[in-house]
């Protein structure tokens, strides 16, 4: 009897302490379960886009249905986590000094398309014929974040455009504010060491109607306009 008053107790301070009511419901639910199962939940949920519920659906998934499946998650995230590093040339994650794109002889050592994360780089891959090689920023620049030059790397890659004959640099940051500060600083890089600078195009989407796109995508079309032939 005295337990449970303890656990009434508990769960009444931390409803008091939260700040919100939704946020005291999750802890007072997640106290219900098994402290393993409760840290399994909470893990999860580091995630992006994964909340409590999903974490909390996963979570029971592969302990009821797929435990085979969580053992080799498991065992594949933990050996990720120790073995997977950058690459020494372009930044992508690998397990060895340079990554395959970096190692490959059939790559175009002159043309380098700078993006800002890995995905990027998976995206570019599955829908272009793009054959040249990377540089992965890992970010994009924010000041007001406390994200400078050095911490993109870029040191790095001002030093490719020393050593290395580079002819050609294709900017394929993000559309965005952060994306075009970055971008600009980008083209102000490769015109110190008089390398042909491009960045990839943006506007209206293939089978896109006017009269639905935003203002902004259609200025930037519009003023990106370019010659047919």
């Amino acid at each position: 009897c005295r337990k449970e008053n303890t656990r009434e107790h508990v769960r009444y301070d931390i409803w008091l302490k939260s700040s919100t009511w939704y946020e005291a419901a999750i802890l007072i639910i997640l106290m219900s379960y098994s402290p393993i199962i409760s840290e399994l939940i909470e893990s999860l949920c580091c995630m992006p886009g994964i909340g409590r519920k999903s974490a909390q659906r996963i979570a029971f998934h592969l302990l009821e249905r797929d435990k085979e499946g969580a053992q080799k998650l498991s065992q594949k995230l933990a050996s990720a986590v120790k073995d997977i590093k950058h690459c020494e040339r372009c930044r992508m994650f690998t397990d060895e000094d340079l990554c395959l794109i970096c190692r490959s002889s059939a790559r175009n050592d002159g043309t380098l398309c700078v993006v800002e994360s890995p995905a990027d780089v998976m995206a570019i891959e599955e829908a272009t014929g793009f054959k040249g090689k990377y540089f992965i920023l890992m970010g994009h620049l924010s000041p007001i974040d406390g994200i400078g030059p050095e911490d993109l790397g870029l040191n790095k890659l001002e030093f490719q455009f020393k050593e290395e004959e580079i002819t050609e640099l294709i900017i394929a940051t993000n559309s965005t504010v952060e994306g075009d500060a970055t971008a600009h600083y980008l083209s102000g890089l490769a015109a110190k060491y008089q390398i042909q600078c491009s960045r990839i195009a943006h506007g209206i989407p293939l089978g896109g109607e006017l009269e639905y796109v935003d203002g902004g995508t259609l200025s930037h079309a519009f003023f990106g306009r370019r010659r047919m032939e």
